[in-house]
């Protein structure tokens, strides 16, 4: 059915959760997966402004992080025996929601699965849900993933 499942993370304990049920799935119907990180310019501009690095210096560091998540996605993937590889982007310019159904266009994803954080009310109308937008605006199927409750 699915065999091609993109896999946007975060470092998040949601994304982590979508990662472990898109593991799960592409184990199942033999597919293979593609780990997405997006270094974009909200959680950049958040990280300046609350560690006062210089922007350069935060960004290679982004950079740094972002590529530890994918090589520890992409082995905790190939370890549970599923074929799987990972791509970086730096987008500045554009949302993370935006990037993620690019990929999943260019790329021919059959599926992307995602961990929602799960916010209510004025929260989410105030931060958004990116998920909800990829889930709305995705030419393919979006599985969201909740993290179990603290």
């Amino acid at each position: 059915m699915y065999k091609r499942i993109l896999v946007p993370i975060d470092g998040s304990a949601t994304a982590e959760a979508g990662l472990k049920e898109a593991i799960r799935m592409a184990q199942l119907m033999q597919a293979s997966l593609r780990m997405i990180h997006v270094v974009d310019e909200l959680s950049f501009a958040l990280t300046v402004d609350a560690y006062r690095y210089h922007a350069g210096e935060l960004l290679d560091l982004t950079r740094k992080n972002g590529a530890k998540l994918l090589e520890t996605a992409v082995a905790t993937a190939r370890a549970a025996g599923v074929e799987a590889d990972s791509v970086l982007y730096e987008n500045l310019d554009r949302t993370v929601h935006q990037r993620v159904m690019d990929e999943a266009d260019d790329w021919k994803a059959d599926l992307i699965v995602l961990g929602t954080h799960g916010r209510r009310g004025v929260r989410r109308a105030v931060l958004g849900s990116s998920a909800e937008t990829i889930m709305r605006g995705a030419a393919v199927p979006v599985l969201l993933v909740r993290a179990p409750e603290a």
